[in-house]
Formats: structure tokens, C-alpha cells, sequence
């Protein structure tokens, strides 16, 4: 049987310098801290060797082992997170994810880290428009061009991590991609709450993923509201006992939410006869009996609020469609959760394979089985380090911290006798 330690991510910490969160999350009882690359926390752009030897100083004065090296899928751009991945088209952006990642290799080397964790990143509106084109091909290609960055007497192995609406989303995914790269020096990296959006038997896929899974990501998540965006094109499969479906106009970029309760026409101007047939057949075709309610797409509060962090969340998980396409969709998102006005949907929206938001909630606030969880795990061979994530919580850090390690500690292998000292 194996065993889970704790471990807390810097970037739920990035309010506060480097070095002192090290020193919270070793005042906070945790066994490890997972090392997140960011813009202005510890970016490996502008740190050197000299600065690393004071992190090396400071990790042999803690209790507190470094557990991972995360290369921040929001690195290069905060509103174009995880671009450009390592399928992106363009070997230029290619090439600048993978010298992401090898800045992640030579920072676990100087550092005494052994493993190091990334994305596959997400179907864009250029890999549909390139069919030809195979992305998996590329991404195996560029995995296999980070692994030779790694001598073959290091202990660094590289992580996959699966992701909800990215092209590597489910754990069996992650498992195939292993078999595709054939190294193993490249392995799976298991986060809890995606493995809760994107598996129907989550405890199940935990078992069955546990040996191949070297790290965990640890947060909480609860069910919301399943909302699809798609461009409107012939045989478009809607379920709507699974979600509800926005669907984008291309030629006018209104869009159509095709939902039992709400079905709603967001439009510029008067729609045309052929227009309106259209809408009236797929209101048909989703068995939508409700009547369509028509909103001005001008009217719509395109401003900021407290939904901005769930929204653009959802946003960037929505694979397939332009950035243009997805920005024009947000004032739509927030008309149905009452940016502006009482909300059409209590839920906070979610676009995965099961309804679970994947916003990254404390322990304990959501409705994830983490005893559950744990026991799959190490029941089935998993021995390693569990990282808190809580990138959503960075203003309320203090309370992120003790509160996960109090709800976690129980189900853990960390000693009972760890006490925050806050």
C-alpha cells in the first residue's frame, strides 16, 4: 500500500515573495511545496543560479521538501493561458513551450527536484482549420524533444498532466500518451479535480491510473451548469440531458443558447427568414419547447465583475474556436450567471465531461470523495507527494493554507503532530 505526504503549490502564494512562501507552507505543516513557475513570483527568465543557490539555502533551513517544478500553463500570456502549447502549429511556439519546459529541467537539476509537470495544451481554431495536421503527432514529437534535455543519469522524470477540454483530458488519454512516447522518464501527473470533471467513475479511473501516476494536484470542485460553445454547423450532436449548447453564428457571431429552460437568440439585428428557419430547426432538432426569449447582444453588460475569475476559467477550457469567438461569448456568460441582473443559472458554469466546475476549490468546500480517493490511490500503488492548488484563492491564501491542511491531513500520510503556526 502506498502512502500520499502533502504538499502546497506556490501559486496559490503568489502575493507574497518566493522565499516566504516556502516558509508559509513550511509553518503550515505541509511535507512538500510544489515549485510553479510565474511572471512575477519566480520567473525562470529572470532568476539565474545565483538566485537559485538562495532558494537551495533557504529549502535546507525547512522542514519542507521541494516536491515538483510546475512550468505555469498562464506563463507567457494571463489571457491566452496555456498557449502556445506543444501542438501549436508553428514551431516557434512549439519551440517556446519546450524551452518553458527545459527551464523547468535545469531548475529541479540545480535544485535537487526530481520531477517536472506540464499540459498538452488544447485544440485550437488553427489545428481545425489545418486537418491535415495531427496534433498528437506534434505533441509526442515535442515531449520527446524535452526528455533528451535530461541526462540519463538524473532522477527528473517529466509529468503529463490531463486537463478538462484539453486534447490530453481524461487519465486513459494520459495513460496512451505514455505508451506513445515510450519513456520512462515520462509519466502521469493525477489532479484530483480534474480526474472529478472529466471521469463518470472518478474513483474507478484513480485505481486504475495509480501506477502509472507519479504526483497528485489536490482541490476540491462541485457540480454546475454544463454549457457547450460550438459553431453552428450540418449534424450538430446536442444532448441536452448532458448540456445546455451555445451555438456561434460564424457569419453574424450571434449566438443561440439552446437550453430547456432558457433558450435565448443573442443578436446584433433582425434575424433573416433563412436565419430564423435555421434556429427553429435546431430548437427543433434539441427538443426545445420553451419560447425563445430574444436579447439584444449590445445591451449586454460587457464590464467587469465577481464572475470575471469563474468565467474566464470556463473560457479558456472551451477547445476549437478563436479567442474572438470566446471573448465575444463572455458578456453572454454573464448574462446567464447575473453579472448585471438576477441570474438565469445559479450554478457556476462548467464545460467538462461530467458537470463539475473545474475551478479549483479549498478541501472540504466542495464535494469531492477525498478518502475515497486517497484509499484508490495508494490501495493501487501510489507513493508520492499531493500538491494543494489553489491558484483561485490567492487573496484569501491564509485561510487556502491551514483550512486544506486541516480537511487533508486525516486522509494523508503527513504526521498528526504537524501543527500550522499561524
Amino acid at each position: 500500500m502506498g502512502a500520499i505526504q502533502l504538499s502546497y503549490s506556490t501559486f496559490g502564494l503568489t502575493n507574497l515573495d518566493f522565499l516566504d512562501a516556502l516558509d508559509a507552507v513550511d509553518r503550515a505543516g505541509y511535507d512538500g511545496v510544489e515549485i510553479s513557475f510565474h511572471r512575477r513570483q519566480f520567473n525562470p527568465f529572470n532568476i539565474d543560479d545565483a538566485y537559485l543557490a538562495q532558494v537551495r539555502k533557504r529549502l535546507g533551513t525547512l522542514r519542507v521538501v521541494p516536491a515538483c517544478v510546475a512550468t505555469a500553463s498562464h506563463f507567457f500570456s494571463p489571457s491566452r493561458p496555456h498557449e502556445p502549447s506543444l501542438m501549436a502549429l508553428e514551431p516557434a511556439g512549439r519551440k517556446r513551450r519546450m524551452d518553458l519546459i527545459r527551464r523547468g529541467i535545469h531548475v529541479a537539476r540545480q535544485l535537487g527536484v526530481p520531477l517536472v509537470t506540464f499540459g498538452s495544451g488544447f485544440i485550437r481554431d488553427e489545428h481545425v482549420a489545418n486537418r491535415g495536421v495531427n496534433p498528437g503527432e506534434l505533441l509526442v514529437d515535442s515531449i520527446r524533444e524535452c526528455l533528451r534535455e535530461i541526462h540519463d543519469d538524473e532522477d527528473i522524470t517529466l509529468l503529463i498532466e490531463p486537463e478538462p477540454g484539453m486534447y490530453i483530458e481524461t487519465l486513459a488519454q494520459g495513460q496512451a500518451l505514455l505508451d506513445a512516447v515510450g519513456s520512462p522518464k515520462f509519466q502521469l501527473h493525477v489532479d484530483l479535480c480534474h480526474a472529478y470533471c472529466s471521469e463518470p467513475d472518478y474513483i474507478s479511473a484513480l485505481a486504475q491510473a495509480a501506477p502509472h501516476a507519479r504526483y497528485l494536484h489536490i482541490s476540491d470542485a462541485r457540480e454546475g451548469y454544463n454549457l457547450k460553445i460550438v459553431q453552428d454547423a450540418d449534424n450538430l450532436a446536442i444532448d441536452l440531458d448532458f448540456a445546455s449548447v451555445l451555438v456561434h453564428f460564424p457569419d453574424t457571431a450571434d449566438y443561440l443558447l439552446l437550453d430547456r429552460t432558457h433558450p435565448t437568440l443573442f443578436r446584433d439585428a433582425p434575424v433573416t427568414p433563412a436565419r430564423q428557419a435555421r434556429i427553429d430547426a435546431l430548437l427543433t432538432h434539441a427538443q426545445v419547447h420553451t419560447p425563445l426569449t430574444v436579447v439584444d447582444y449590445a445591451s449586454l453588460y460587457a464590464g467587469t465583475s465577481p464572475l470575471d475569475d469563474e468565467i474566464f476559467t470556463y473560457l479558456i477550457s472551451v477547445p476549437g474556436l478563436s479567442y474572438d469567438v470566446l471573448e465575444r461569448a463572455k458578456p453572454v456568460i454573464g448574462y446567464l450567471r447575473g453579472a448585471r441582473r438576477p441570474p438565469l443559472v445559479d450554478k457556476m458554469v462548467a464545460n467538462t465531461l461530467t458537470g463539475i466546475v473545474h475551478f479549483h476549490e479549498i478541501p472540504g468546500e466542495g464535494t469531492l470523495d477525498f478518502a475515497a480517493s486517497f484509499k484508490a490511490l495508494t490501495d493501487h500503488g501510489f507513493s508520492g507527494y499531493g500538491s494543494v492548488e489553489l491558484y483561485h484563492h490567492v487573496q484569501s491564501w491564509e485561510k487556502a493554507l491551514t483550512d486544506s491542511y486541516q480537511h487533508l491531513a486525516p486522509f494523508a500520510a503527513t504526521p498528526a503532530n504537524h501543527q500550522a503556526a499561524w
